[in-house]
């Protein structure tokens, strides 16, 4: 189970109220005269994410109040009681009454508990939450270990985060489970899968595309796609410093489909999983890649370069048709894609495009349900002639610079004939931290994406 869970039979617990107008009088009925005179005292009032440590006669903690949303708001956090997890002194803990979402209200608070000390230390957060009755808390730890691990990865900095090191900790994770694990690269690469190699050409850091699979062979085939560019400077069309700066994280598709990997498999959810990485960096060197070049792509479709920084495209279009020749149930490909998506739907609601519109209905609902929220936006057709070349038969980018989002959908969709194709163009990143979101690396879509396929094929 995971650190910031336990077991109730592992002793006492300080009881944590979730309260608002509606509901203080009664949960502070269980504390004692004294308590609750402290409680009046202190004038708490209880709002959306205030809390008040409420001591015993003996010193210790009697028990916690935590603001919660009014039943009847029009909006309600459920990933609010994540909060607790950086504001609790360290100790064991239980909710005394019933938040707005149980279930989630505990995995928040685990999500919450995370920190990234690679290379600054920081003080333990020593919180503990006894699992609430009828909360499955070992599949909460598959989860807070499949973003832990996504959130890790994004957060290295690239000079320890290049395509061998991504290939190590796939690696990792594929041993651990039992996965049959192959990487391409060099010569192969660069005959199989050119578009592949033809990003990552311009870097020393080699680059390669990391393939393994797990389970039984007669089960339904998912395969989980995700854009591993360990750094991105925009090659020969360079990026602006203030937009280099942060991509580090444009590895965070590969990322969130190895934690995703991680829940599927630690589940023993019956699928035959195969996970394709291509991992390249896009450098400035006199072998990179040029406006303008012209690569004959796995599928046979040649594409014209119209811009370099648009490359996470073209790694995910090898990799898409290699995953398409298996002709699985799903196809789910995970990319930090584009920056019109962002302008679209803002940092933390990621698009995403399929033409299955039953796939679609199912996975906004696991969104909602998950707190873990996605939108579906159109493979718009008529968009595709903005992709057109005079002299191959498609172009990376678009002419005129709008519908970004959808083009880069479109050009993907080229590649693949599958109709359960699921594209996710998602952030990768909490700009400011919220409740059970720290700032930093996120692990977006894969909670929603989890839940759906562990409803279809536990």
């Amino acid at each position: 189970m995971h650190p910031n869970f336990a077991k109730a039979a592992e002793g006492p617990a300080v009881p944590i109220f979730f309260v608002n107008a509606a509901m203080i009088d009664e949960a502070t009925g269980t504390l004692d005269d004294r308590a609750r005179a402290f409680v009046r005292a202190s004038g708490y009032e209880p709002k959306a994410g205030r809390h008040l440590l409420v001591p015993g006669a003996d010193g210790q903690l009697a028990g916690v109040l935590f603001g919660i949303e009014a039943a009847d708001a029009a909006t309600k956090d459920l990933f609010r009681p994540g909060q607790l997890a950086t504001l609790l002194p360290a100790g064991l803990y239980r909710f005394a009454n019933t938040p707005h979402d149980t279930r989630l209200a505990a995995l928040a608070f685990a999500l919450g508990a995370y920190q990234f000390t690679r290379y600054r230390k920081a003080d333990a957060r020593n919180a503990r939450l006894v699992v609430p009755d009828g909360v499955d808390g070992d599949d909460l730890t598959r989860i807070v270990e499949g973003v832990t691990l996504a959130r890790d990865l994004i957060n290295t900095p690239s000079n320890d985060m290049g395509p061998q090191e991504l290939e190590d900790a796939a690696r990792v994770v594929a041993s651990q489970h039992g996965a049959k694990f192959n990487v391409t690269a060099g010569e192969t690469l660069e005959k199989n899968f050119p578009l592949i190699h033809a990003v990552g050409m311009g870097s020393p850091r080699s680059p390669r595309l990391i393939d393994f699979t797990w389970g039984k062979e007669s089960d339904p085939k998912i395969t989980l796609v995700g854009k591993g560019v360990c750094f991105d400077t925009g090659g020969l069309d360079i990026k602006p410093d203030s937009a280099m700066l942060n991509m580090k994280k444009d590895m965070g598709g590969a990322a969130t489909a190895l934690g995703l990997a991680h829940m599927i498999m630690a589940r023993g959810l019956k699928v035959r999983l195969r996970v394709l990485i291509p991992a390249v960096e896009n450098s400035v060197s006199g072998k990179s890649f040029r406006p303008r070049d012209i690569f004959k792509s796995r599928k046979g479709l040649t594409v014209e370069i119209g811009n370099t920084d648009a490359e996470g495209r073209l790694v995910l279009a090898d990799a898409l048709a290699l995953a398409d020749e298996d002709k699985p149930v799903l196809i789910a490909d995970f990319a930090t894609l584009t920056g019109a998506a962002r302008v679209a739907l803002g940092p933390d609601v990621p698009p995403f495009f399929t033409d299955d519109d039953a796939l679609s209905d199912e996975l906004m609902r696991a969104g909602t349900t998950e707190q873990d929220p996605l939108w579906r936006l159109p493979l718009w057709r008529p968009y595709e002639a903005m992709l057109d070349s005079k002299i191959a038969d498609t172009n990376n980018v678009s002419t005129g610079g709008q519908g970004g989002a959808i083009t880069a959908a479109l050009f993907l969709r080229k590649f693949v004939d599958a109709k359960s194709w699921l594209h996710l163009d998602i952030f990768a990143w909490t700009l400011s931290a919220k409740p059970g979101r720290p700032e930093g690396a996120e692990c977006m879509s894969a909670r929603a994406l989890y839940a759906l396929l562990t409803k279809r094929y536990s």
